[in-house]
This record gives C-alpha cells, sequence and structure tokens, in this order.
C-alpha cells in the first residue's frame, strides 16, 4: 500500500526531472528578457535612430521564431529533443556573441544596426529550438501522462525568466554598458549548454512523420482557441499603460504584477486540474474567466477595479497554453508530437503579433475600453469554439 508520504515522493522527484530541463529554458528566456529591457534606448539614443527602427529589431526575433518553428518541432522528433534543444542554446549563444559586435560597433551605427538584426534573428531560432525542445524533452523523462504538468512548468520558466531578465538587463547596462548584455548572453548559454551535456537524451520514438502541413492542419483548431485566448493578454502587455495614462490613473505597472503573479501562481496551484478534468473543461473554464476579466478592465471606473480585471485575466490565461495543448498534441501519433507542438505554437506568435497593431487601430481615438471589449468577445469565441471541440470528441468516444 502506497502511503501519502509515498506519493508526495514520487511527486518531488516528477517534479524535479521537470524543472531540471525547463530550467534550459528559464536561462535562455532571460537572456530574451535582459535584450528587450535595454534594446529600444540603445537603438534609439546610441544608434541616433527613431522609434520604428526599435520596434524592428524587436519584432525581427518574433519573425525568427515563426519561421523556424517547424524545423524545432521537426529536430525534435526525429532528432530528439535534447538535439533541438541544444541548436537552440548555442543559437542564443552566437546572439550574445554578436550583440557584444553590435555594443563595440556603435560608433557605425548601420553596422552595429545590421549586427543586431542578425542577432535577433538568432535568438528568435533560439527560443522556438529552446521551447519546443525542452517541452519535449522534458516529456520524454516523464511520460505523456504529465504533458500538462511539463507545459505548465515550462511557462512559469518562461514568464519567470523574462520577468527576471528585465531589471536584470537595465542593471548589467548601469553597471558596464550595453556591451555586458552579449557578455552576460554567453556566459548564461555556455552554463546551460554545460548542464545539458550532463542531462540524458530520451528515446526518439520512430514511426511515420506527418508532412508539417498535415500536423498543421489536426492542431489548427486547437490553435484557433489559443489565439483567440491569446488576445487578452496582448492587449494588456501592450496597452494597459496607455490606458492607465488615458484614465489619469497611477499603478499601471502593479497591476502587470499583479497579471504575472496570478498567472503563475495558477498554474503553481491549479496545473493539476488539466489531468484530473481534461483539457477541454480547464480551458472552457479558464477563458469564460478570462472575458470576464476583460470586460472588468473595460468597464473600470478606478485603477482598482482595473488591477482586478488584470488579475482575473491573468487567472483565466494561465492555463490556456497548457489546456489546449495536452488535446492538440493527442491529435496526432506520438513521432509527431514534436511538430504538433511546435505547429500549435505558431497560433500564439501571430496572435501576439497582430494584437499590437489591431489594438492601437481600435484604440486609435484614445479610447481604451473598446479594445478590452473586443478581447472579450474573441475570448467567448474561443470558449464557444472549445465546447464545439469538446461536444465533437464526446460524440467521437460514443461511436
Amino acid at each position: 500500500m502506497h502511503t501519502q508520504a509515498d506519493t508526495e515522493i514520487r511527486g518531488s522527484r516528477l517534479t524535479l526531472r521537470i524543472v531540471q530541463i525547463v530550467c534550459f529554458t528559464f536561462l535562455a528566456y532571460l537572456v530574451i528578457g535582459m535584450q528587450l529591457a535595454v534594446l529600444p534606448p540603445f537603438v534609439h539614443d546610441n544608434l541616433g535612430m527613431g522609434a520604428v527602427v526599435a520596434g524592428l529589431v524587436i519584432s525581427t526575433q518574433y519573425v525568427a521564431t515563426l519561421l523556424s518553428r517547424g524545423f524545432a518541432g521537426r529536430t525534435s522528433d526525429t532528432a530528439g529533443p535534447k538535439r533541438a534543444a541544444w541548436i537552440g542554446l548555442l543559437a542564443c549563444a552566437a546572439s550574445g556573441l554578436l550583440m557584444i559586435g553590435a555594443a563595440l560597433l556603435r560608433a557605425w551605427p548601420m553596422a552595429s544596426l545590421g549586427t543586431m538584426l542578425v542577432a535577433r534573428l538568432a535568438l528568435g531560432m533560439g527560443e522556438s529550438c529552446v521551447a519546443t525542445g525542452c517541452i519535449m524533452w522534458g516529456i520524454g523523462r516523464v511520460g505523456s501522462e504529465h504533458t500538462a504538468k511539463v507545459i505548465s512548468w515550462n511557462g512559469i520558466a518562461t514568464y519567470g525568466a523574462l520577468a527576471v531578465g528585465a531589471p536584470l538587463g537595465v542593471v548589467l547596462v548601469a553597471m558596464g554598458g550595453f556591451v555586458m548584455i552579449g557578455v552576460s548572453g554567453v556566459a548564461l548559454m555556455l552554463l546551460a549548454l554545460l548542464l545539458a551535456w550532463r542531462r540524458p537524451p530520451v528515446h526518439v520514438e520512430a514511426g511515420e512523420r506527418l508532412p508539417m502541413h498535415h500536423v498543421f492542419g489536426r492542431v489548427a483548431p486547437y490553435g484557433m482557441g489559443l489565439a483567440l485566448g491569446s488576445v487578452g493578454f496582448g492587449v494588456i502587455a501592450t496597452f494597459i499603460t496607455l490606458y492607465y495614462a488615458s484614465q489619469g490613473w497611477v499603478g499601471a505597472a502593479p497591476t502587470l504584477s499583479a497579471f504575472g503573479v496570478c498567472f503563475v501562481g495558477v498554474r503553481l496551484v491549479l496545473g493539476w486540474t488539466i489531468a484530473h478534468f481534461g483539457g477541454y473543461r480547464v480551458a472552457l473554464g479558464s477563458l469564460l474567466i478570462e472575458a470576464i476579466g476583460l470586460m472588468v478592465l473595460a468597464s473600470a471606473s478606478h485603477a482598482g477595479v482595473a488591477m482586478l480585471g488584470a488579475s482575473l485575466c491573468g487567472i483565466g490565461f494561465s492555463l490556456v497554453f497548457p489546456s489546449l495543448g495536452v488535446v492538440a498534441v493527442e491529435r496526432v501519433s506520438v513521432s509527431n508530437r514534436g511538430a504538433a507542438l511546435a505547429a500549435y505554437s505558431v497560433f500564439i506568435d501571430v496572435a501576439l503579433g497582430v494584437t499590437g497593431p489591431l489594438g492601437g487601430w481600435i484604440a486609435s481615438g484614445g479610447r481604451y475600453g473598446p479594445m478590452f471589449v473586443v478581447a472579450a468577445a474573441l475570448s467567448l469565441a474561443a470558449a464557444l469554439l472549445t465546447a464545439t471541440l469538446y461536444v465533437g470528441y464526446g460524440s467521437k468516444l460514443r461511436g
């Protein structure tokens, strides 16, 4: 007979195995966070270029991430997720080296900018390979029945690293100049590569490799739900500061912190609900909570109510990616799940990419409430889509 203590020990060992892998996600996203915090002022102030160019430098990474998702997924399936993660860490290290070059070339702005753009392309490819590789590597170490837990912990590592990386980047530049961003990035990736080398690989599943467009088609309904549900997160991250300013409120930064704390807290405390209740049910409940939070934000009469709305959004959005992701990857055979995860992740890349211009167009008159209403409507649409998929899934089981 297994005691409660035995169960807790097994759970602790399981979590430790996952953390030993997703720590590489944390280190890679730490590099990403450090760059995000200091690149725009470097481009604007040191290179003397405008906000449009600064935005181009930032968005270059997202384009590279989107375009390399397929490579990351297929590499995980064929060469193994450890190989995919290793390639990603090397690409992030190359980005650090190129950032050192960009810093040293600041007296020649165009040369510095060109080097920086290549660095951002390398970082984008590194992001997709590390994220997909580490999730599949973690699943391979603990078993597919713990897919939701691995995805949840990988998300905690991602957002935790971004939260730490932004202020760390500012401190590093203040201490040693922009070159410290590149030096620190290389050092972190060398540490990650050393640790990754010591971790055991997992078995590569044999089987038919579906064409990427077939994999994409199978996960597309779930990816669409993810995309619709991600718009709320995108508008909060992009426009909450402007929203507060338009209302004459203070406290936009604490509101973002409240969103982040709720997001991470739910993943830590309630991540188990996906395995217990199923991905469809958790996604449906999460999307409804997110929609409520967005409506609270849209109708807020003061900053405290807006913070409550953002907190509800953090609670709701937290489990959307892992809950729909679990059912998405089940639509393909084990030998194609790396590709499925990569294809599924493309939808959040696209959603966050279009949220900025879409939200800006809706709020072009300086009124941000309608933007949150539209995001709430999209979350409700995602909930309706999830319910439809759930009903169809139940019909197949009964059939």
